[in-house]
């Protein structure tokens, strides 16, 4: 198996199986044989852009769902570090996107609040969550619970939701903004 075929195996797959369809009503949607959808979730065959494309319209979904790998591994962005910054010439004023919503995801906003002493254990939330996290006040130690990151204000992370978790206060009158992408 290719690293495409597993990508495009695992997502097929889940996808399929959240809309609680068959391997054969998948096939007979998009319009392609049922042993080619076999094969593809089994990480076989080679899938030309036409049979990919019949899929994700079968499905409702982007193409590049079927095929991007997506971010999965913790993303650590530094105060002051960000790479695309957009500047009023209005007023004293910049944004910094942070992290695009990808389709059909739906997010929840938490201004979290902590006092030193014990950390905050989060167990995993339902696969394909994505926690975003900007630190406001005070520092913490943050991210999954086998390898956190400490943060200071400013300080921007992203990581699986759906593996366990950690959020601890480091210094009192900690908080931040939390994000908790569900796909």
């Amino acid at each position: 198996m290719t690293d495409l075929g597993d990508r495009i195996a695992t997502t097929l797959r889940r996808e399929r199986e959240r809309r609680d369809l068959s391997v054969s009503e998948l096939a007979r949607r998009a319009g392609v044989a049922k042993a080619t959808v076999s094969q593809l979730e089994n990480g076989g065959g080679n899938p030309s852009v036409e049979t990919l494309w019949a899929l994700a319209s079968a499905l409702d979904v982007p193409f590049a769902i079927l095929v991007d790998e997506g971010v999965r591994s913790p993303t650590l962005i530094r105060a002051g570090e960000a790479a695309t910054a957009v500047s009023s010439s209005a007023s004293d004023y910049l944004a910094v996107l942070l992290s695009a919503s990808p389709p059909h995801a739906r997010r929840d906003i938490y201004l979290l609040s902590a006092e030193p002493g014990s950390p905050r254990l989060s167990d995993p939330h339902p696969r394909g969550t994505v926690e975003h996290l900007v630190m406001v006040t005070g520092s913490g130690r943050v991210g999954p619970a086998d390898e956190p990151y400490e943060l200071s204000p400013g300080d921007y992370l992203s990581y699986p939701g759906d593996a366990p978790h950690v959020f601890e206060a480091l210094t009192p009158g900690m908080s931040a903004v939390c994000v908790v992408e569900s796909r």
